[in-house]
């Protein structure tokens, strides 16, 4: 790990997203109108100046148009790409070094889609899940279509939204160390990011009910400890060799080595209803990378908890969400969530203030806690008016109220 004591580890997010009807919020197969309208509002941006922000959409254009994006360490320019449904899509930040270029990506990339949505005559949400029945219509594609096929009413029932946050690692081996010990912390991020209280006109009793549905799939969820990178990279090929998955992308961990960048992508958040609480969850995800990658360098062995036991954890983490309690992986036993989450920024305090992120983090951890996550807010929403599609309406104002330009 020569060295990353003097560089700082670069961050990138992804977010999926509804695109819904704003006044009956029900969820609309338009991904693809989206994109190409994406595209053209990048054309016509390079139409009207060749500097300053506009210098980047003719690259923006095609890697929206197209879903380009870059293999050499990022996307380098963002992007709006589809996802597995046409009633979702899916945004990309360009590599970001601190919080604040992070924010602007976040803020960028949200405000565009949300305008070419309502372009389009709908809504942006970041839920993570339809509070509203929904009848998800499979993206076009060879490899969705395969997944279709291969899974069955699991697939066409699969709607869910998450935040993939990419850390750069110097190596693959770095990579899998970090991987044997940051998931430990997993469920804490899931509980902190929860936004999915509601699916099919109910509430389902989980502060996150993404983490239910991802459990239908063969392949989702924490993983025994690897030791090296060999063995991660033989148990992905054993995956893809059994036929149960199509390729390495459907090795769907909740944190894995990339398969485009040099980085660790971890992917056991909900997307976050705002972009100050993806900051701060990216700034997390950084700071126990940093930790890890640390702990790892000074020889120190990853912890020896269970798969069955971290199973156990994600469980309670999308049950409870801030609401109640977490299991501490020390023990195995519950304690009060906001107990989990102190102890979380205790062990990663040193790397969040060698980022300059400290003060970010406590401030955006103190917003949460006075106000709640997604999934307090959309139960607050319904509970003064009694309609889903009021929860959905609040999700469409909050998602497109970032700053965009």
């Amino acid at each position: 790990m020569s060295g990353r004591s003097t560089i700082m580890r670069t961050l990138g997010v992804e977010e999926e997203m509804l695109l819904v009807d704003a006044r009956s919020g029900r969820p609309l197969p338009l991904a693809e109108q989206v994109l190409g309208r994406a595209a053209e509002r990048a054309c016509e941006r390079g139409s009207r100046s060749h500097e300053g922000s506009a210098a980047s959409a003719a690259p923006a254009a095609k890697a929206a148009q197209a879903g380009l994006v870059d293999a050499a360490g990022g996307c380098a320019h963002g992007a709006l790409e589809s996802e597995f449904q046409q009633q979702q899509i899916e945004t990309h930040t360009a590599p970001a070094a601190d919080l604040g270029a992070l924010r602007s990506e976040l803020s960028w990339w949200r405000g565009e889609a949300a305008a070419s949505a309502v372009d389009c005559g709908a809504g942006l949400a970041a839920l993570a899940t339809s509070p509203l029945t929904a009848h998800p219509t499979v993206s076009r594609s060879p490899r969705y279509l395969w997944l279709e096929d291969r899974y069955g009413l699991t697939a066409r029932e699969h709607l869910v939204c998450g935040c993939h946050v990419h850390v750069s690692v110097e190596s693959d081996e770095e990579g899998v160390a970090v991987l044997d010990r940051i998931r430990v912390w997993l469920p804490v991020l899931l509980a902190l990011s929860a936004n999915s209280p509601f699916w099919d006109g109910q509430d389902t009793g989980f502060a996150s009910y993404r983490a239910q549905v991802l459990a239908r799939l063969p392949s989702w969820g924490p993983n025994d400890r690897f030791g090296s990178a060999a063995a991660y990279h033989r148990l992905v090929r054993d995956l893809v060799r059994s036929t149960v998955i199509l390729d390495e992308g459907m090795a769907y961990f909740d944190a894995r080595l990339a398969r485009r960048y040099p980085t660790v992508e971890v992917r056991a958040a909900d997307v976050c209803s705002t972009v100050e609480e993806a900051v701060v969850l990216a700034a997390l995800c950084r700071a126990l990378v940093e930790t890890a990658g640390r702990e790892w360098a000074a020889g120190l062995p990853a912890p020896e908890v269970s798969t069955r036991l971290l199973r156990l954890a994600t469980w309670q983490a999308g049950h409870d969400g801030l609401e109640g309690h977490l299991l501490d992986w020390r023990t195995g036993r519950p304690r009060p969530c906001w107990s989990v989450l102190d102890t979380l920024l205790e062990h990663v305090g040193p790397a969040l203030e060698a980022a300059g992120d400290l003060a970010a983090v406590r401030q955006g951890l103190d917003g949460v806690r006075e106000e709640g996550n997604g999934a307090v807010r959309q139960r607050a929403v319904l509970a003064r008016s009694g309609r889903l599609a009021d929860v959905v309406a609040d999700s469409v104002r909050t998602t497109a109220a970032c700053r965009h330009g």
